[in-house]
């Protein structure tokens, strides 16, 4: 299903309000969204693309150097754009698509950045069947995984387990972090060759199509003990107010602070929320942005959203989608064990092997 029609009535209605005649877009992110999840990259960690796009009234133009276009055209773009081929050893855009040529809007000026990620704020249907899809495989890749870990698995292999799932699904891994038990009290614990131990966490962000899921699984080998299990408990409480706060009509920095709140309404430190970030919106981005205090921007509905709550060896996180009657978790597969929270929705347990 293409949603490219809306997406480039968006567009256009960006040109208007700025007065320009034509804009380029560049940034992998960006150009997923508008070719519908094309993938303009070649490096995995490239930010922005082998190929550019000019958005104009006439029609869509795509910019590709001669040594991309015929898997490019082949495999990634609609059959409604017009090509614009240049040699590979020359810049991609030329004097009359520089930043500054008159009439042309980048996607990196300050007004159109804003203006994007407005317009792709709301997912459309082709984009939120994409994402269930995605948000499926994500968490059954996490499942197949964490089937196979034991104590002595190191960090490292537990990652190139989770990836090899991933890959075979069709998703690149643009994250992937693993803790054993001596290292779960760290935020962002790239893998090492240390064992998993006890207890241990795995956490992916997971592109396909240009979209992101990110989840966060917990794995224990012996049972938790009553302390742990009501850490657990607390901290899924805490992305519980969170979620509850996420309604169209709020913004960020109102679904920040109903979150940050029960931190200490479900005794953790009251300040636990400023030692890592607590999440956003989500899609083309792993957040589409950070939400931070104060945050203007609103939620929408359509919107996707990863809040991700942490205090000391805890962690809960799930990409969710915010639709007509409610939030909808995307990564789940029904395999995993689950408890309903406050709102009724199925939250992931920790697995006990």
């Amino acid at each position: 299903m293409t949603d490219r029609a809306e997406k480039r009535r968006r567009v256009l209605d960006l040109l208007r309000r700025t007065g320009s005649e034509r804009l380029v877009l560049t940034g992998v992110g960006a150009l997923a969204w508008y070719l519908d999840g094309a993938r303009s990259f070649v490096q995995l960690s490239a930010e922005r693309g082998v190929l550019a796009v000019v958005v104009g009234p006439d029609g869509d133009t795509v910019v590709t150097p001669n040594n991309e276009v015929e898997r490019m055209v082949a495999e990634e773009l609609p059959d409604d754009v017009v090509l614009r081929v240049r040699p590979w050893w020359e810049p991609l855009l030329g004097p009359d698509l520089a930043p500054g040529a008159p009439g042309v809007l980048h996607e990196d000026d300050p007004v159109a950045a804003e203006g994007l990620r407005a317009a792709r704020a709301t997912l459309l249907p082709g984009e939120q069947d994409r994402y269930r899809l995605l948000g499926r495989d994500t968490a059954e890749a996490m499942t197949a995984t964490a089937l196979l870990l034991r104590p002595d698995t190191p960090e490292r292999e537990a990652a190139a387990m989770l990836a090899r799932e991933l890959v075979a699904r069709g998703a690149d891994p643009t994250v992937l972090l693993v803790s054993g038990e001596p290292r779960r009290a760290f935020r962002h614990p790239l893998p090492t060759a240390a064992p998993l131990g006890e207890r241990a966490m795995l956490v992916v962000c997971a592109r396909r199509h240009g979209l992101i899921a990110n989840a966060t699984r917990w794995v224990c080998f012996t049972p938790p003990s009553v302390e742990q299990q009501d850490a657990d408990q607390r901290i899924r409480a805490v992305e519980t107010a969170f979620l509850a706060a996420t309604r169209p009509g709020a913004t960020l920095g109102e679904v920040l602070a109903a979150g940050t709140a029960a931190y200490a309404e479900h005794g953790f430190a009251a300040d636990e929320w400023t030692r890592h970030h607590q999440g956003g919106p989500t899609g083309y981005a792993g957040r589409d942005p950070v939400a931070t205090p104060g945050s203007p921007l609103p939620v929408v509905a359509g919107q996707a959203f990863a809040w991700n709550p942490s205090g000391p060896g805890v962690k809960s996180e799930d990409t969710v989608l915010l639709g007509a009657d409610g939030l909808e978790v995307l990564t789940a597969d029904g395999v995993w064990p689950t408890a309903p929270d406050a709102l009724g929705l199925l939250r992931p347990d920790v697995l006990v092997r």
